[in-house]
């Protein structure tokens, strides 16, 4: 009972800070699960947030879920996102009630553009952290190039290539290395 409670008020802490979506939330993830409570490494975060982007639902709640699964089951993966979940249905709630008698005033307006900035600069660290740990050869920078030729050009393509898409031909991309790494290891050879 006293892992689900704790699992409980750190998913509820950080829902608390759930600014800017999943990638946003990667460093204090990364932060609170690795290097504090050591739940999970940084590679498994990354993985859950591969996995995340292609099931449906808020990326940050799907790795609630998956850390809760892994510390104590289904009962864990419940209460984890029922943590996750607590504060923001509240603030959403109270937002709601009272947005549309506050979103001209420019204080209002102000605030949401700081917060814009702060999400572009939370996305950015948790795209440097992803970067180093994914892009670590020439193989992955090849696919990172593609990935990214494909989506940034995706609106003057002939074919709109959607993003779980290119997620599972990643994962079958890596697939096929990771048994070509393994074939040139056992053969004495070296990977680049």
């Amino acid at each position: 009972m006293k892992e689900l409670w704790e699992l409980f008020i750190c998913f509820l802490r950080i829902g608390m800070v759930t600014f800017g979506g999943g990638y946003a939330m990667l460093p204090i993830l990364v932060r609170d699960l690795d290097e504090k409570r050591h739940w999970c490494t940084t590679d498994e975060l990354m993985d859950y947030f591969a996995i995340g982007q292609c099931t449906p639902g808020v990326i940050t709640l799907n790795v609630s879920t998956f850390i809760g699964n892994k510390r104590k089951g289904i009962p864990g993966a419940l209460v984890a996102s029922l943590g996750f979940l607590t504060v923001p249905i509240i603030i959403i709630l109270i937002i709601a009630a009272f947005l549309t008698n506050f979103a001209d005033l420019p204080v209002v307006k102000d605030a949401f553009a700081g917060i814009r900035v702060c999400v572009c600069v939370l996305i950015l660290q948790a795209v440097l952290r992803l970067w180093k740990k994914s892009v670590v050869d020439k193989k992955a920078l090849g696919l990172y190039l593609v990935v990214l030729f494909l989506t940034v050009f995706s609106s003057v393509l002939p074919v709109s290539i959607p993003a779980a898409v290119l997620v599972i031909a990643s994962g079958v991309f890596g697939i096929l290395f990771g048994k070509e790494n393994t074939l040139t290891q056992e053969s004495g050879g070296e990977d680049e």
